[in-house]
């Protein structure tokens, strides 16, 4: 006579089984564990934190620099020679890293959460490694190649930093059902302090953080000053080729209220705009003048400059993406663009009542030029026929001689100096990047009557906080998308501001202490669970399709002859269904 002992039940676990499989490649259910962590594992779930950490911070560096990616692959092309947007490599392999170490630190507080042990498998330790590495090249890189560029971040959490925090809030207030989970299932005191006090740490900073996030949105609106005055640095670029008659002419479609230029002098005195030092990468100087494409652009006469096609590269290249939008008759426009020259451009601002601010680059010291190139730019203003009113002048040198010149002409600088020393200098405006004036510095030189523009300004959200910092003027490279911005993107008074991190504090602390006594509750008087837990027999009596049944142990006995044996039989066929076959003597 045989004896079974009464079958055993598992119910099929499929989300565990792909949690732990994906993670740590324990699909089945003898490889699982629910033994503390290993110190080793630990640290490779330390190592993908702060790899997680980075790469968010990384992630959302590139996210706000979209500003300036043209300023980016300008300083690629100063390098390789060759035009390429640079930044899609890097915005591609950043989402893919980002995504993937999010999904594994997703996928570890699965397991913190069912109780698992973390055994993160070797390819995505792999993986892991590479990502962080990968990240810590590029931070190093920007650094040293566009460390300005860092600027962005402080500058851009005036935008978010109230829905950031927010944000950030809800998440650590959902983290709470995981703390409160391992608090209440944990049996060691010093664990349990321990957890609680590093979250407590963390929640209470949270809540305490908005005092000191500052944002010139934060005000009340009937301060808010009038709109700042767009000016199309280089025309409107995105949509023209850059200082070109027909780029200039789109951005004045685009209502902007002036021009920003580059200029450099021809051999034979002739003030041209053209941003580069050669002629290489906005003309067709290779096929026009073979082998001199990469000579000084102020080394060409203006006869020369005049052969030259400075739009038919915009086709080609693409630099913004947009020459899908166009139409074919403003393609056919792009493909005759010429070069333009200083005179034709104050000329068409005169007949537009635009200002214009240009930077005027020195010859080199064997140019003919050299030493006139002051006195070259001021005869052509004024053969123009242009108000000195509307002339923005910037160059620093000579600058008594050009007052007495054209005392009518707006002396403006692109040094940043104090608003006493611009007074004393006879300066009125003054000419910045967007990251070097704080908003205190902006309403100190509007407060001193000292006009300030900025550049370059190309998002709603960077254009709104300048609006709420009260700037003046902005320099864009896309006055299409600032003309679509009638008011600051946000604008909250200081009470309202107040009234919402309060509220969503309270309604936090509520949820996570509710989350607390109710994990409390849930786990007292009840044995620590095993997510495994094995159904006693009575399960048995439900269909064999609903469950998959495994024989732990059969157990035989010989009753007869008072000698006992035993043998385990296990069976795998592959759904974890465990039959028993009979053994009769």
């Amino acid at each position: 006579m045989v004896k079974h002992q009464p079958l055993q039940v598992y119910e099929r676990q499929l989300c565990l089984s792909c949690i732990t499989g994906i993670y740590g490649c324990r699909w089945k259910r003898y490889q699982r564990s629910h033994d503390d962590t290993t110190k080793w594992e630990l640290l490779w779930s330390l190592i993908l934190l702060f790899t997680f950490c980075l790469l968010l911070v990384w992630f959302y560096f590139w996210w706000e620099a979209h500003n300036d990616y043209n300023e980016f692959n300008w300083f690629l092309y100063n390098r390789s020679r060759e035009w390429s947007d640079g930044t899609v490599p890097i915005l591609a392999t950043t989402a893919a890293g980002f995504t993937y170490i999010a999904f594994l630190m997703v996928l570890a507080l699965c397991h913190i959460a069912l109780g698992q042990q973390l055994n993160l498998h070797w390819l995505h330790k792999i993986g892991v490694t590479a990502a962080l590495l990968t990240t810590i090249v590029g931070v190093i890189s920007v650094n040293q190649t566009w460390g300005q560029e860092w600027d962005v971040v402080p500058i851009s959490l005036q935008a978010t930093g109230p829905f950031l925090h927010i944000g950030a809030l809800a998440a650590i207030t959902a983290l709470s059902w995981i703390v409160a989970g391992q608090v209440a299932r944990s049996e060691k005191t010093m664990f349990q302090v321990v957890v609680v006090l590093l979250y407590i740490s963390v929640l209470l900073g949270l809540y305490v953080v908005p005092l000191y996030i500052t944002s010139p949105c934060i005000m009340d609106p009937t301060t808010l000053k009038q709109r700042p005055d767009v000016i199309g640095h280089q025309g409107a670029p995105m949509l023209a080729p850059e200082n070109t008659l027909w780029s200039f002419q789109r951005a004045l479609q685009m209502n902007v209220t002036g021009f920003e230029a580059d200029v450099a002098i021809s051999v034979d005195g002739v003030p041209f705009l053209m941003h580069d030092h050669t002629l290489e990468r906005t003309t067709n100087a290779e096929k026009v003048f073979p082998g001199r494409q990469t000579d000084d652009a102020s080394h060409f006469n203006w006869t020369d400059l005049q052969q030259l096609n400075a739009g038919q590269w915009f086709l080609k290249d693409d630099p913004f993406w947009t020459v899908h939008s166009l139409s074919p008759h403003e393609k056919d426009l792009i493909a005759n663009q010429s070069v333009c020259s200083l005179e034709q451009l104050l000329k068409l601002a005169s007949y537009h009542n635009s200002t214009v601010v240009f930077r005027l680059r020195r010859p080199p010291p064997e140019h003919p030029c050299y030493d006139s190139w002051i006195n070259d730019t001021l005869q052509a203003v004024q053969q123009s026929g242009v108000p000195q009113s509307l002339v923005m002048w910037t160059p620093g040198e000579h600058r008594a001689q050009v007052r007495q010149l054209a005392p009518g002409l707006i002396q403006t600088s692109v040094d940043k100096l104090t608003p006493e020393t611009l007074h004393q200098s006879g300066i009125s405006r003054l000419l910045l990047r967007y990251n070097q004036a704080s908003t205190q510095e902006i309403r100190n030189f509007s407060e001193s009557n000292i006009n300030l523009t900025l550049y370059t300004i190309n998002e709603p959200w960077l254009y709104s906080v300048l609006w709420c910092s009260g700037v003046s003027a902005v320099s864009s490279e896309a006055p299409h998308i600032l003309n679509k911005v009638p008011y600051p993107i946000w604008l909250m008074r200081p009470d309202e501001y107040c009234l919402m991190w309060v509220s969503a504090d309270l309604i936090s602390f509520a949820v996570v202490i509710g989350i607390f006594i109710f994990q409390k509750y849930r786990t007292s008087g009840m044995r620590s669970y095993n997510p495994e837990q094995i159904m006693l027999s009575a399960a048995v009596r439900r269909s064999s399709r609903d469950l998959n049944v495994m024989k732990e142990k059969l157990i035989f006995s010989e009753v007869g002859n008072g000698v006992g044996s035993a043998e385990e039989l296990y069976v795998d066929n592959g759904y974890d269904y465990y039959t028993n076959r009979g053994i009769s003597q």
